[in-house]
């Protein structure tokens, strides 16, 4: 259709300045415009869906395709129909009456307009009419993908209610059907048949100013097993959680999903798998595609990207963390961060309990990243607080596998990473022996394994100490140690309990015991954004035991008083914005930050830098 001669007019006064050639068939009336605030602009050019041709225009059957190749597309000028499919700057009915005249919006929406404060609570009150989990998950991610910025105000304002949907435990199940729930592409998909065209790949995403980068390779989601492809759900939600918790703008995460096939026979018969239908590539061919992702990643974005890694297995977690934390920004999660929040809610527990880290005895059930990974940490909390030797930190903390305690006598068949872990003792074989014969004060399950914190165990924990410290860290709720509910009953409140997922208040005894959460969601948002304020090139050890340290100091008295360890997820913004500022000035201090100079106020420094959801006003 031929454009009217003042849309002509009014068209060609905006781009008087652009040598474009355009058929007056091929303009559309509806022009995109410049959008808002802080001098962020977008181009009234876009490439536009469908094949039109003047007068004669195909329709959306295209009878009159012969087979023959041909391009799906044309340059033609923005309409307001684009605006509304742009998650990033779509509002919604919110679009102001002055914004639909502005962007050719007339008649693409209903005649309200509504404010975002009603869109969120009119979105609230659908989610919560869906009874199973996964179809409130499948909507969120749905509401990601048309408007980004209310997706992100739904999910700060009501962070307790909606952080179990968007991750633990609702993204298990996601990822676990996430072939069958796919709707449209997340993130960054890296199979080995992008071998030698890794950097192409990414230079294939449309953000070019990435900072940060959450990848797995899917062989170990959460407890849940090789999900392969499909492990996709981890990046995409601990990337939503930077910005939720942390700030982070949502144009600079990056979530990665390295495809090197799967293990899970179920989903290699699964005809909708969206993965590589291959066993699992390991050895040389795994190593050389880790090796060009990681060399791609730093020579597209920089010295500065962080890369995050998730739920990698064992023997290829320690491998790459070792491997590359003396040449890249990287962090693990499972690991890391892990370790950083069991260790900020033992700080905190110890108001409780009593007595200094070093007073206590720690056993673990499960010895893979999560539970060497704390151990470790606090290990060298207790050296940087008693100066003693690093052996000797280790001394009063025992784990146990799947043979059993971990004593010197199994030193021969030991996994590296296990060996220091190996402390001189007889032989034990069950959990509730080793509670019997080490009498720890501290209980942590890591193993993710379920049901493995039974009535006797409980029992003996408790029969040991005042107020036993129970922690079962496995996840998702069905992989869990124990329950809160056991926790309790068993010790007959007298247990101080905390958990990976999330389990709701407990009465016992005309008693109301609240159990806390040691979700990695605590830190790693604050603790990443620390990295980018400061513009940090590698993670140091310290700046996990300051951010442990800054999250057991956000606990107040009120809260001790409940038996909460770990302090309320509505004021995470907050406590992201301490851990950021304790993270980064200690980069400064050891000469690891890039961005100078010092900020003055660091505190005030990260909630500057902070995202916002709320809408912009458009021109």
């Amino acid at each position: 259709m031929l454009a009217s001669s003042s849309s002509f007019k009014r068209i060609n006064s905006l781009f008087c300045c652009c040598i474009v050639l355009l058929s007056l068939s091929d303009l559309q009336r509806q022009l995109l415009g410049v959008l808002g605030d802080k001098g962020e602009r977008k181009s009234s050019l876009s490439v536009m869906a469908g094949n039109q041709d003047d007068d004669n225009a195909a329709t959306d059957d295209d009878d009159d395709d012969d087979g023959q190749p041909f391009t799906p597309w044309n340059v033609s000028v923005a309409s307001g129909h684009a605006l509304l499919r742009s998650p990033q700057h779509n509002k919604g009915l919110a679009f102001s009456e002055k914004e639909r005249d502005a962007h050719y919006l007339r008649g693409l929406l209903p005649p309200a307009v509504f404010t975002q404060e009603l869109q969120e609570k009119r979105t609230l009150h659908l989610l919560r009419q869906y009874q199973v989990p996964l179809h409130r998950y499948i909507a969120m991610m749905d509401l990601q993908e048309t408007n980004e910025r209310l997706f992100y105000k739904l999910l700060i304002d009501n962070v307790d209610e909606l952080l179990p949907v968007v991750y633990t435990p609702t993204v298990g199940e996601a990822c676990q059907k996430y072939g069958s729930i796919y709707r449209r592409q997340q993130g960054l998909y890296i199979s080995l048949k992008d071998k030698g065209k890794i950097l192409e790949v990414l230079r294939n995403w449309p953000e070019k100013n990435i900072q940060v980068i959450v990848v797995t390779d899917g062989e170990r989601i959460l407890g849940l097993g090789d999900l392969g492809c499909q492990g996709m759900g981890i990046p995409v939600g601990k990337l939503s959680l930077y910005t939720a918790l942390g700030g982070v703008r949502p144009s600079v995460c990056l979530p990665v999903t390295i495809d090197v096939g799967t293990k899970n026979e179920a989903l290699l018969k699964d005809e909708f798998y969206i993965g590589l239908k291959q066993k699992r590539a390991t050895g040389e061919e795994y190593n050389e595609l880790l090796e060009e992702f990681m060399t791609a990643v730093k020579k597209n974005y920089g010295e500065k990207v962080l890369i995050q890694f998730e739920d990698f297995a064992n023997h290829n977690a320690f491998e790459l963390l070792s491997k590359y934390r003396s040449t890249h920004l990287v962090f693990n999660d499972d690991i890391q961060g892990t370790a950083c929040v069991v260790l900020g809610g033992l700080l905190s527990a110890l108001k409780l309990i009593g007595g200094t880290l070093s007073d206590h005895t720690f056993l673990f059930l499960g010895a893979g990243e999560a539970g060497t990974g704390i151990a470790e940490l606090i290990s060298l909390e207790i050296l940087k607080k008693t100066k003693v030797t690093v052996e000797e930190s280790r001394k009063k903390i025992w784990l146990v596998d799947s043979k059993g305690l971990i004593v010197s006598s199994r030193k021969d068949s030991l996994q590296h990473f296990k060996l220091p872990w190996a402390h001189d003792h007889a032989p034990v074989k069950g959990l509730l022996e080793a509670v019997k014969a080490i009498k720890p004060t501290i209980l942590i399950g890591t193993s993710g394994v379920g049901k493995q914190f039974t009535k006797e165990v409980i029992e003996a924990m408790a029969s040991i100490n005042a107020k036993p410290l129970i922690l079962a860290l496995s996840n998702p709720t069905s992989q869990s140690e124990c329950t809160a509910e056991e926790a309790y009953t068993w010790s007959q409140g007298h247990a101080i309990f905390a958990s990976g997922s999330p389990f709701d208040p407990v009465m016992y005894d005309g008693k109301e015991f609240v159990p806390g959460q040691a979700n990695n969601a605590y830190v790693f948002p604050g603790f990443g954004l620390g990295l980018i304020m400061c513009g940090a090139i590698r993670v140091h050890d310290e700046f996990l035991l300051v951010a442990a340290e800054a999250l057991a100091s956000q606990v107040t008295e009120e809260e001790y008083a409940k038996g909460i360890i770990y302090p309320p997820f509505k004021k995470i913004r907050k406590i992201s914005a301490v851990i950021a500022a304790k993270v980064a000035s200690r980069a400064y201090e050891l000469g690891l930050a890039s961005n100078l100079p010092r900020p003055k106020d660091l505190v005030k420094f990260a909630e500057s830098c902070m995202y916002s959801p709320t809408y912009r006003h458009y021109r």
